[in-house]
């Protein structure tokens, strides 16, 4: 009889003392997670120039974490990465990098470097002068080529440019560019629209100079056209992609094109249609691909 008591008392204080350890591991605020910190992160990271490769550098954490992830300052945000990284930066400009690291409890560190490039890569370097329309030395740098004496109008915005049309009036902006022979080149760019109807945006790369108050349709590479089928409805994605119009120089759908001579091409961007409340591009780019 006194063995069963005895067990009885000793369960019931064996109980009550794991509750009390469970009780004492439990974080005070829900936000602290498990209860368990990393009381040591490094999220640092070196910065080594590859001497064999143009504009290119490895980055090197001092660490490993549960989870790294870098910012390499191309407006893209935090991507998943390892401990090291090879970056590519073909145009020239100062490019933020930015390594967050994650330890045990969720707690995190971001360290900060920023890269200068000094010139723009050779080859794979944006040929386009004022593409992301920034300001207005960018919106300098494009000369508007009117055609139609009214209803076709381009207007520069704060990091896009926006073109709206009526009554199949069009209007288009260009600049000129230095190409190399033999040279593959590939134009791109980010365009968004929403409601426009018979409507063309068509993009050139040409040796033909534009003439004020003419039409210009010499080389085309790239384009929407909404009787073709693309162009209508909502519409936020690169040209490359969403793009319906023949490449004059391949003959099928393709942002590439290749000259047979070095010198001077026009890139032209025109639009115009029937309703155009607007299609809006920026990010402009025209790089080669190859020596």
């Amino acid at each position: 009889m006194k063995l069963n008591i005895n067990l009885n008392i000793g369960f019931r204080y064996t109980a009550i003392a794991m509750g009390a350890l469970l009780i004492a591991c439990q974080p005070d605020e829900i936000e602290e997670g498990n209860g368990l910190v990393a009381t040591e992160l490094d999220a640092g990271f070196t910065i080594t120039d590859v001497a064999d490769a143009n504009n290119t550098y490895v980055l090197t954490a001092n660490g490993s974490y549960l989870t790294s992830s870098w910012d390499l300052g191309k407006g893209i945000g935090f991507v998943s990465g390892g401990t090291e990284e090879t970056v590519f930066y073909p145009d020239a400009g100062t490019y933020t990098i930015q390594h967050k690291v994650t330890g045990i409890g969720g707690v995190s560190k971001t360290a900060i470097q920023t890269i200068d490039i000094e010139s723009s890569d050779p080859v794979a370097g944006n040929l386009v002068r004022g593409g992301k329309f920034e300001n207005e030395n960018d919106h300098a740098e494009w000369t508007i080529l009117n055609i139609s004496a009214s209803g076709a109008s381009w207007t520069f915005n704060e990091n896009s440019a926006t073109i709206t049309a009526s009554d199949y009036n069009q209007q288009a902006i260009y600049q000129a560019i230095e190409v190399v022979a033999g040279r593959e080149y590939e134009i791109d760019m980010f365009i968004s629209g929403d409601g426009n109807d018979e409507a063309w945006f068509e993009v050139f790369a040409s040796t033909v100079e534009p003439v004020q108050w003419s039409d210009y349709g010499n080389d085309v590479v790239m384009g929407l056209n909404t009787w073709t089928g693309c162009g209508t409805g909502t519409l936020s994605d690169f040209l490359s992609s969403t793009g319906c119009v023949a490449n004059s120089y391949s003959g099928v759908v393709s942002n590439t094109v290749t000259f047979d001579t070095s010198g001077t091409v026009y890139l032209v961007i025109k639009c115009g249609g029937g309703t155009v409340p607007g299609y809006t591009i920026s990010n402009v780019e025209m790089r080669g691909t190859g020596e």
